[in-house]
């Protein structure tokens, strides 16, 4: 059975950072591409950031470049997002999400229909 588990939210202050990780079991993680997407109070769940699974190839929703850092320990088959320079817009839910098989990723990774297995989710809130 497919899992995935976020942790690492909280309550930061503008300008702070969090090190989003999200653990997966029960699929071979370095076959596969993972992303994180962010749902904001009010709005639909959106593209954050993807890395590829054969070249580490990372990308970002734009307002996310420069700030915050994808990247993936095959090893302990965990995902993780650096977050820098947060501000109060980035708050919201962070998902952490696995394509299905097959999927023709690098062109449809900002797509959540193209997302099969999900996390619960970790709540970010940045507030002062």
């Amino acid at each position: 059975e497919v899992q995935l588990v976020e942790f690492g939210g909280g309550l930061v202050e503008p300008g702070g950072s969090l090190r989003l990780s999200c653990a997966a079991s029960g699929f071979t993680f370095s076959n596969f591409p993972m992303a994180w997407f962010r749902q904001a109070p009010g709005k639909e769940r959106e593209f954050a950031a993807g890395i590829n699974w054969f070249n580490d190839n990372t990308y970002y929703k734009d307002s996310m470049k420069g700030r915050f850092t994808i990247s993936r320990d095959n090893a302990k088959k965990t995902v993780y997002l650096q977050m820098n320079s947060l501000k109060p817009e980035d708050t919201g839910v962070y998902y952490c999400a696995r394509p299905a098989p097959g999927s023709a990723w690098e062109s449809n990774y900002r797509n959540k229909a193209d997302y099969r297995y999900w996390g619960p989710g970790t709540q970010v809130t940045v507030s002062s």
